[in-house]
């Protein structure tokens, strides 16, 4: 089918509020016509926005709408960019920056599209809080596969993100598929699962009120119910709340971080926290840069509609994609580890001191390390440490969580081994490599 080159002027990001209310009056509205369609099998040109039919299993009729860049770089990341009630993949495409940012960096955007008459994704239904259980996670999953396929994209750099409805959506994508998504940026959003129904209704209202409160781990037993058995890395997540929603409102925040640090095993209470910009005062929990296992900024006086320019370039720091190509790894940071071991025939005990050497204190910490192959912890202290061989992520007890600077902590494990007993050569603290010796 032949292509046209974007032609439709972009527009300003419409009123969020006025997008939600609109879903209780039922309003109906039709998305405007990308600029360009391919089928599944077609070439997708490049720097215009181009609809993707057949793109995999769909059983909610979303449409497909994706930005490839003319810099589009090989092995690209995925950003998956999720759109309010009532709007629409175009619209999401209109009224962020997305396209222009991936134009810099050289990755792809999928931009999701509903077809139900609210124009709202589904973030209420069994099927849709379950992994593979039906509704829309699974089409917007379907359409990272096409990507994958189509650009041998890196599956190690994808990502989600959306506003309101999409906010929400990432929360549920995050949830049902960690082993899919690397990290995301929900701006407006509640909790997964918190506006769940058995009803067939999308709505709840004492959601919506903030009136719905868990405890972290009641939050985070609803992440980990979605993909029962799953043990590997959880995604990061950034979340962004104006304290004058009367949407989606402001307690909701505070749920959501308390089930993403809960998620991720770190402790409640920032490790570092500051205000990027007048009004904002933005926590992070686990770590102390940009790239936090949870990442909070809350907007004083904002309300619902509070994307603006500029934010979207934040959420990309936060993924690690505004240096193009892969993410930086890991350097050495105010950490050191020291790890020992004393062996037998099969089996060997591990001795291992993690020393806060910046001048910040840790609030929480996970320590990641490899083990040698062969080696399968039966037991430990000090630490929970998952999975029990491999690459392996120990995290601080109720008790050991905070690190002053200088100050110290040892715990250890007992493992299996079949010949190699070595200790572990490198580790990390809450994602920064440490110094060993």
């Amino acid at each position: 089918m032949p292509t046209t080159a974007r032609n439709t002027p972009r527009r300003p990001l419409r009123t969020l509020l006025v997008a939600l209310v609109s879903l209780l009056a039922a309003a109906l509205l039709t998305a405007p016509a990308a600029a360009a369609r391919t089928e599944a099998t077609d070439v997708v040109p490049t720097a215009t926005l181009t609809e993707v039919t057949d793109f995999g299993t769909n059983p909610s009729n979303l449409r497909m709408y994706l930005y490839v860049p003319d810099s589009v770089t090989a092995n690209p990341a995925v950003v998956v960019a999720v759109h309010w009630c009532t709007g629409s993949g175009p619209d999401m495409y209109n009224g962020t920056e997305y396209d222009t940012l991936a134009d810099q960096y050289g990755f792809v955007v999928v931009y999701p599209s509903v077809t139900r008459s609210s124009k709202c994704f589904d973030v209420a239904s069994p099927q849709a809080l379950k992994r593979d259980g039906g509704s829309d996670p699974v089409g917007i999953k379907s359409m990272v596969d096409w990507v994958t396929r189509t650009y041998d994209a890196d599956t190690s750099r994808v990502f989600a993100t959306g506003i309101s409805s999409g906010a929400m959506m990432t929360n549920v994508l995050l949830g049902d598929y960690p082993d899919v998504f690397a990290a995301g940026a929900a701006f407006s959003g509640v909790p997964f699962g918190c506006f769940a129904t058995t009803d067939g209704s999308e709505w709840n209202s004492a959601c919506a009120n903030g009136t719905v409160t868990r405890t972290p781990q009641e939050w985070g037993d609803l992440v980990r119910g979605a993909y029962p058995g799953y043990t590997g890395p959880r995604p990061r997540m950034q979340l962004w709340h104006g304290t004058e929603d009367d949407v989606l409102r402001y307690p909701n925040f505070g749920e959501m971080i308390k089930q993403w640090t809960n998620v991720q095993g770190v402790a409640q209470t920032p490790a570092a926290t500051d205000s990027p910009q007048s009004g904002w005062t933005r926590t992070r929990y686990g770590g102390i840069g940009d790239r936090a296992p949870v990442e909070a900024i809350s907007l004083q006086g904002v309300g619902h509609n509070l994307y603006s320019y500029g934010m979207a370039a934040r959420a990309l720091t936060f993924f690690g994609l505004d240096s193009g190509g892969p993410a930086p790894q890991p350097q050495p940071g105010a950490c050191k580890v020291t790890a020992t071991t004393n062996a037998w025939n099969t089996g060997l005990t591990a001795s291992v001191t993690i020393t806060n050497t910046g001048t910040t204190a840790i609030n929480g910490w996970q320590l990641g390390f490899t083990l040698p192959a062969g080696q399968t912890i039966t037991n430990g202290w000090g630490a929970t440490y998952t999975p029990a061989s491999g690459a392996v992520t120990a995290t601080s007890a109720s008790y050991n969580g905070t690190l002053a600077p200088g100050a110290s902590v040892s715990v250890g494990y007992q493992a299996n081994h079949t010949g190699n007993s070595a200790a572990p050569g490198a580790f990390t603290l809450n994602g920064t490599a440490c110094t060993t010796g």
